[in-house]
């Protein structure tokens, strides 16, 4: 997984703020139900967010992410990714997930994603983005292959072929149908700078508005408020995630 189970995101609580959270169920239109966690401002902005977890699933630190971006006005909503295998329930901190993660598919992120998104939309949410970390960075970026995004947000997903070797979000640049951010670390033990570039030159071929941005020095999952010493790339990575948001929303 990217984070520890007790990671939190780097991202100061707004004081004050007016929040509501909720526990869901969503079913995605093959019948699968999955565990969702939901953040809904008070004063919403008609923006939504659909926040794609790393590989472990749903767990704390999404859902605190989701909160933070409600705070500033953002309807938010993190899904878990093993309602086929696992179940809705909620999990402790010695879940094995990486049996579960084996037996997921794209299709099938893709119509949780899908799920999500609709249920944003059903709120009232006129510009709906993807936001995701490692494994669901990549799940982020090609979700705008499709559901009418607004945009899609990916922190250090890998771009290119999968272990598989599937499409990745590179290969099928020409398919993606809403500007992409990419916020990747460039000392990323997994994920080569070669990568990250391939995926910005696909991008720019296939004319799709985009932002690539890399951070000198920084590993995989650096967006965590343990990493002190990333500290100011973290903030500049959440600016960044909130200036697209607002840049794109419709």
């Amino acid at each position: 997984m990217c984070f520890d189970s007790d990671s939190l995101p780097p991202i100061p609580r707004i004081a004050g703020a007016s929040v509501d959270r909720e526990d869901l169920v969503l079913e995605a239109l093959d019948g699968n139900r999955f565990a969702a966690f939901a953040a809904t401002p008070l004063e919403p902005s008609g923006a939504g967010v659909a926040i794609l977890p790393d590989v472990r699933g749903l767990y704390r630190f999404y859902e605190e992410l989701a909160l933070r971006f409600a705070e500033r006005g953002d309807t938010a909503v993190a899904i878990d990714y093993f309602g086929r295998t696992a179940g809705t329930r909620k999990r402790d901190d010695d879940f094995e997930y990486m049996p579960h993660v084996e037996r997921t598919t794209a299709e099938g992120v893709q119509a949780d994603t899908g799920a999500a998104v609709e249920w944003l939309r059903g709120t009232g949410c006129t510009s709906v983005f993807t936001v995701g970390f490692c494994f669901g960075g990549r799940h982020a970026w090609l979700a705008a292959a499709g559901h009418g995004l607004a945009g899609a947000i990916g922190f250090y997903g890998r771009p290119g072929l999968g272990r598989d070797g599937t499409a990745g979000p590179a290969q099928r640049a020409a398919e993606l149908q809403a500007p992409i951010l990419a916020l990747m670390g460039g000392a990323d033990q997994g994920i080569t700078l070669e990568d990250v570039r391939a995926f910005e030159q696909a991008l720019a071929d296939a004319g799709v508005e985009h932002e690539v941005v890399v951070y000198d020095g920084a590993p995989h999952s650096f967006f965590d408020r343990k990493f002190e010493e990333f500290a100011a790339d973290s903030e500049d990575a959440w600016r960044r995630v909130l200036a697209f948001v607002s840049r794109h929303a419709r």
